[in-house]
């Protein structure tokens, strides 16, 4: 296994960790908010992971069909997984109706793609895409942290954890829907342009065979 692989693999094996560090088996829950230190940490650390693996592979030209496969599954469950444990850790701020619009997203843009290659063709990654994913980084890492902390008193300036975190919740629930209105019109437009592609080889087929049938 390559090394971009291996940290594709890390990013799935932090995932139990994560729902370990946000649930009531965590042994120091009721702490000074080690818990939510922990596990925003490691949120973010897999996070990072999912830029580190793609770029290596990229540069290093280590792109395997196992990596093809595991990166986005990868993300699919760390996602899934993070918002499903915040329904239960923090439902103040992570409404089940949210989460079931930011993980429906990441199913339907999964059966899409497996269709889209099916077809024979990709639909690249947009800068809503990308947008999504910070978005989603930030209102998770806020959401646990806001979890034990209302605001941050740093120095003279107090940062609002709580009203950062659910304004990036709301955030990345239109962006999540609006990335998926963006990603169907794309695969749409493909797959119909695939669709007339065939119709008119077909007729093509047709037209010359008839010709042919005629000459002779």
């Amino acid at each position: 296994m390559n090394l971009p692989n291996s940290i594709t693999m890390s990013r799935i094996f932090m995932i139990p960790l994560l729902l370990w560090l946000l649930s009531s088996r965590f042994p120091w829950h009721a702490g000074w908010g080690l818990q939510e230190i922990l596990a925003s940490l490691l949120f973010v650390l897999a996070s990072v992971t999912d830029g580190v693996d793609g770029y290596l592979a990229r540069r290093r030209g280590q792109i395997t069909t196992m990596g093809i496969l595991l990166d986005p599954l990868a993300d699919k469950i760390m996602v899934t997984s993070a918002f499903v444990a915040l329904v239960a850790f923090n439902p103040a701020v992570v409404k089940v109706w949210i989460a079931v619009i930011i993980i429906g997203r990441e199913f339907l843009i999964s059966g899409l793609r497996s269709i889209a290659a099916s077809e024979g063709f990709t639909i690249q990654a947009s800068d809503l895409g990308k947008l999504k994913t910070v978005v989603q980084i930030v209102a998770v890492t806020t959401s646990i942290l806001a979890h034990r902390w209302d605001v941050w008193h740093l120095g003279g300036f107090i940062m609002p954890v709580e009203s950062i975190a659910i304004a990036a919740i709301y955030f990345a629930a239109l962006v999540s829907t609006i990335s998926a209105i963006d990603y169907f019109w794309g695969f749409w437009k493909k797959i119909d342009g695939a669709a007339n592609a065939r119709r008119a080889t077909s007729v093509l087929i047709r037209n010359r065979n008839s010709s042919t049938s005629g000459g002779r």
